[in-house]
């Protein structure tokens, strides 16, 4: 499982970067991935392994959607369809804080 995790994270963090040339949804993205950083912090807490977080991934759709329902603009670019990237790519940059994070 938490191979899989890791790639899914790594992929989004690739697909997150592949939106840089579109400017303004890069932005949007980033500021939804940021959101979702701060819950993590919240749920997760500042000390924790790979496989506490990949145990937290399993669960979290549906509290990554309320968070971006919660802070995207309906009038922006990026949102609701994105939540699987925005996901990915927020337990991604958690994944660096990992006790026993290794590239």
């Amino acid at each position: 499982m938490l191979e899989t995790a890791r790639y899914q994270w790594a992929e989004g963090a690739r697909r997150l970067e592949t939106e840089r040339l579109e400017g303004a949804r890069y932005r949007q993205l980033a500021a939804l991935v940021d959101a979702v950083v701060n819950e993590l912090r919240r749920r997760v807490g500042q000390t924790f392994t790979l496989a506490d977080l990949a145990a937290h991934y399993g669960g979290a759709e549906d509290w990554v959607r309320d968070v971006v329902l919660r802070e995207a603009d309906p009038r922006a670019r990026a949102g609701i369809r994105d939540v699987t990237l925005v996901q990915d790519a927020a337990f991604g940059r958690y994944a660096l804080g990992a006790s026993d994070y290794e590239p």
